[in-house]
């Protein structure tokens, strides 16, 4: 790996990165999928609670994992992608809990 990349060039190729963020963001997706199924058959509201929390959490957990690969010198922008990704489905999965309430 060069160490005279610069942050702003657009050439970040990376497919083992961009595979782990694919899979992290799928794997987020599907537990709060399965909260929702829950809130949906069975109206809990703490299932429906589960569902922006879950997306929450992996969005902080997928930045964490930026900070960490920004300071190994890797690939970063794809694991802050994946958080922005899960931070936009956890804003528009708010509104879960009060479909139940």
């Amino acid at each position: 790996m060069t160490m005279d990349r610069n942050d702003v060039e657009k050439r970040w190729h990376d497919p083992a990165a961009f595979r782990a963020a694919v899979i992290y963001v799928v794997s987020v997706v599907a537990v709060a999928a399965v909260a929702f199924a829950a809130t949906v058959i069975w109206h809990s509201l703490i299932a429906g609670i589960l569902v922006p929390v879950t997306l929450f959490l992996g969005g902080i957990g997928a930045f964490v994992q930026t900070y960490r690969v920004w300071r190994a010198e890797g690939v970063w922008p794809i694991w802050q992608a994946a958080g922005w990704i899960l931070l936009g489905l956890f804003l528009f999965c708010l509104g879960v809990p009060v479909g139940v309430w």
